[in-house]
Formats: C-alpha cells, sequence, structure tokens
C-alpha cells in the first residue's frame, strides 16, 4: 500500500488525497511536521516537503505533488483528470499551475505561517496586515473562479479535472484558517459545496490541526 507522508494542512497533500481517492486508490497516512526537520523524512526527500508518498513493497518514492499526479494518471486509468483535446490538457495544466503557485504564494502560504507555524512553532501572534493581504488576494481568486463557473460546468472545461481538485485542495486550506469570505461569490461558493460533498472530500473535512480550529462553516457541505 502506498503511504502519504504529509501533515493535515498541507494543500498539496489534499491534491494528491483527492486524485487518489477519485481514482480508488488506497493509501496509509503518515503525520509529518516537515517544520521539524526529521532526518528519516530528509532522507526520502531532500527538499523536506509534502507530500511524499513511498510504497516499501514496490521500492518506489514519489516526490512533489504535481509529478505524483502525473504518475497516477498515468498508472491508473480510472477517473482520469488530465483529458480532452491537447489543449483541454493545456488548459488544466495551465489551471493547476495558477493555484499551485499563484494561490499558494499569496494566500496559502501566508495564511499558514501566520494561523499556523507562528502558533504551532514560533508562539508568537499573528500579522493582521498580512492576513488582511492574503485575504483581499483570495477574493480576486473568487472572482475568477465566479467568472469561470458562469463559463464552464467545471473549472478547466466540461468534465472535472485536476484543476478543480488543486484549487479545492488550496481553498479548503485557507477555508480551514479563516481567510475566505464566500458572501460575495456564489458560483465560487456552489462549485466549492459540490467538492464538500464528494465522498473523496469528506475526510478532508473531517481533520483538524492540533490545537487550530477552523470556523463553523467549514465541515458544513450546505454551506
Amino acid at each position: 500500500m502506498w503511504q502519504i507522508y504529509q501533515f493535515p494542512l498541507c494543500p498539496f497533500s489534499r491534491k494528491v488525497r483527492l486524485l487518489l481517492a477519485e481514482k480508488g486508490v488506497a493509501y496509509e497516512l503518515i503525520r509529518e511536521n516537515p517544520w521539524e526537520h526529521r532526518d528519516e523524512f530528509g532522507k526520502l526527500n531532500p527538499a523536506g516537503r509534502t507530500p511524499v508518498l513511498h510504497n516499501p513493497e514496490k521500492q518506489i518514492t514519489l516526490i512533489d505533488s504535481r509529478a505524483i499526479c502525473e504518475y497516477f494518471e498515468e498508472t491508473v486509468d480510472k477517473a482520469p483528470m488530465i483529458n480532452g483535446t491537447a489543449a483541454g490538457r493545456a488548459e488544466i495544466r495551465r489551471l493547476v499551475a495558477m493555484f499551485d503557485e499563484n494561490f499558494f504564494a499569496a494566500v496559502t502560504q501566508p495564511l499558514l505561517e501566520e494561523r499556523m507555524k507562528k502558533r504551532l512553532v514560533y508562539r508568537q501572534s499573528p500579522d493582521s496586515r498580512v492576513l488582511r493581504d492574503a485575504m483581499r488576494l483570495a477574493n480576486d481568486h473568487l472572482y475568477y473562479i465566479d467568472y469561470l463557473i458562469d463559463n464552464r460546468p467545471w473549472l478547466a472545461g466540461s468534465t472535472m479535472s485536476l484543476a478543480d481538485l488543486t484549487a479545492a485542495a488550496q481553498i479548503s486550506v485557507a477555508d480551514y484558517l479563516g481567510g475566505i469570505d464566500w458572501s460575495l461569490h456564489e458560483q465560487a461558493a456552489s462549485w466549492y459545496s459540490v467538492f464538500k460533498s464528494r465522498p473523496s472530500f469528506r475526510p478532508l473535512l473531517t481533520e483538524r490541526m492540533d490545537v487550530i480550529q477552523p470556523p463553523a462553516h467549514y465541515a458544513d457541505v450546505n454551506a
């Protein structure tokens, strides 16, 4: 069985877990706090980042969420998530990159730093200015999702794809940390509520990060 080294609020691990669940691939979760810099984890991934997938029986170790997702796209036929025409696949990959890079850098990473890492690791208070900036930029991304859903059933086209899984994974972490205001984003909220109701997503909604609690609406599939 595959082992996933991750921590509950790692958005890249969440993306991989969503993909594996949609494809019906069994896995075991192994808690890994990358900021602890464990030597054993460093041997699996010298970069010290989650997720890492390890299969002891096959002696395979996979690193980097995009590489991991591409591996399972190539090896598991069920529920393809990078499909369609060449142009359609390019659009999926564009949106995956946008949420993995732009959304993470502007929204998820600052929220993790201020509301998780400062509390658990540094025992410091969050910087309210950084939080306001992250929430403002989250709002900008939600407007773009509103636009996409106005013109497509799913973010990249007519079917659910890795673009949707990637965006939902990043947004779920930001939502857990109180960085999302859904009030002005009916289309984005409707799209996200579909994910909250999927069997692949439900385990994420039940997990908690140590002493950090999410807002009341976080696990409500109707919110």
